[in-house]
């Protein structure tokens, strides 16, 4: 039991706002160290789990890559290629990319899209883009608001559609436990289909509540440019 103190320190650490990094690491120390591990071995624990993660790390080229081609104009173009497009308001482009990240992780490909290399460079201007042609300038408010709507489509999209990609590690997980522990005989097929309707019905809910973002956006905005319109009109 006294290993278990290696989670105290995650409550400790986390309740008085340290560095998750720091905490987690001093964390795996302290429990390594109460479970008898020489330090030595503490330290090849962690090289070994880092050696079997180093897809986590693929930050360190991502993030460099996708600032260049923002400071490149990326924003700027995605903002332009929206434009051409009239009938796509912001809510019906946050709906066609929920169906385009849902239908990739059903899949597999759930590292084509995501926050880093799509959202944050393409989604959200375009979202934004298709707001400012027809309502011009957005408050700061309001672009939080159309920014988070962009990180709830991705969100939902791939955590409701990878699960109907049979080869994905949860359902590996659930069906490795349940037959080791039942000692039944389930195929992650089973639970790849059965998926599918929670699956639509999470793209029916959140693609109607993406689609009702452009009744909100056009109440905030019109109220706010006729108060800027008034408080000119006053000067």
């Amino acid at each position: 039991m006294i290993v278990l103190l290696g989670v105290l320190v995650v409550v400790i650490g986390f309740a008085t706002k340290r560095n998750p990094l720091l905490v987690v690491g001093v964390a795996g120390i302290v429990t390594g160290l109460l479970g008898g591990l020489s330090p030595g071995k503490v330290l090849a624990a962690f090289g070994e789990g880092f050696a079997n993660s180093r897809a986590v790390t693929i930050f360190a080229i991502t993030l460099p890559v996708i600032g260049l081609l923002e400071r490149y104009g990326l924003q700027e173009q995605a903002r332009n290629l929206i434009s051409r497009f009239a009938k796509l308001t912001t809510g019906r482009f946050l709906a066609l990319y929920l169906g385009l990240r849902q239908i990739g992780a059903a899949v597999g490909l759930t590292n084509v899209f995501g926050h880093a290399q799509t959202v944050r460079p393409l989604a959200v201007p375009m979202a934004e883009g298709a707001a400012e042609r027809t309502y011009g300038r957005l408050p700061d408010r309001t672009r939080e608001k159309v920014r988070s709507f962009s990180a709830s489509a991705d969100n939902v999209g791939l955590f409701f559609g990878e699960d109907v990609f049979l080869a994905v590690g949860s359902i590996l997980l659930i069906t490795g436990f349940v037959n080791t522990t039942y000692g039944t005989h389930m195929e992650p097929l089973h639970l790849a289909l059965w998926a599918i309707p929670t699956a639509l019905c999470a793209f029916a809910v959140h693609g109607w509540r993406l689609l009702r973002l452009d009744r909100q956006l056009e109440r905030e905005l019109l109220t706010a440019n006729a108060e800027t319109a008034a408080v000119e009109a006053a000067k």
